[in-house]
């Protein structure tokens, strides 16, 4: 059976070796679908809120390069399908970028970004690996805490060391 829980989370991604780090702290719904697997939905600030400098992401850099950072965009809806030993994060982008990740501990995972277009057509989605290094899942009953530590790779080329921290506040 289903059970849901309102929650405030602290989420941030930071790479290790690149000039890249998010931080969003927001209240979240979290699902519990069995014992050991829980669905986290959360919505994200939409670009214009953001600011280069203290919210660098790709979605950020594409949006002030091509000089949509004053387009009014609506939130965005982000869903963290966890479990002790697999998680999947997927961004819904309302016609701004997509992008699904999946991670599992000493596994090399997919990581897939779909570009938002101007045309009505579906886009192939960009596709790249990634390796977990570390996939921590701590609390009981509920999870407290989670953290993902993998590298991004676009063939034989390694694009940087992340850091996914997840901080569930009770």
């Amino acid at each position: 059976m289903i059970t849901h829980h309102c929650k405030s989370v602290d989420l941030s991604l930071v790479s290790t070796d690149l000039p890249v780090w998010s931080v969003v702290e927001t209240p979240v719904v979290l699902y519990q679908k069995d014992r050991d697997r829980f669905l986290l939905v959360l919505t994200t600030p939409s670009l214009k809120n953001c600011e280069v400098g203290n919210f660098f992401t790709p979605e950020n850099i594409s949006s002030q390069e091509q000089g949509h950072a004053d387009v009014p965009s609506s939130p965005r809806v982000l869903w963290l399908e966890i479990s002790p030993y697999r998680v999947i994060m997927t961004m819904q982008g309302n016609a701004q970028l997509s992008y699904r990740h999946l991670w599992e501990q000493g596994v090399s995972g997919t990581t897939c970004y779909w570009l938002p277009t101007d045309s009505q057509q579906q886009t192939k989605p960009i596709r790249l690996r990634n390796f977990t290094r570390s996939l921590t899942l701590s609390g009981h009953p509920l999870p407290e805490h989670l953290r993902v530590e993998y590298e991004l790779w676009v063939g034989e080329l390694q694009v940087g060391n992340y850091i996914l921290n997840l901080n569930i506040k009770h």
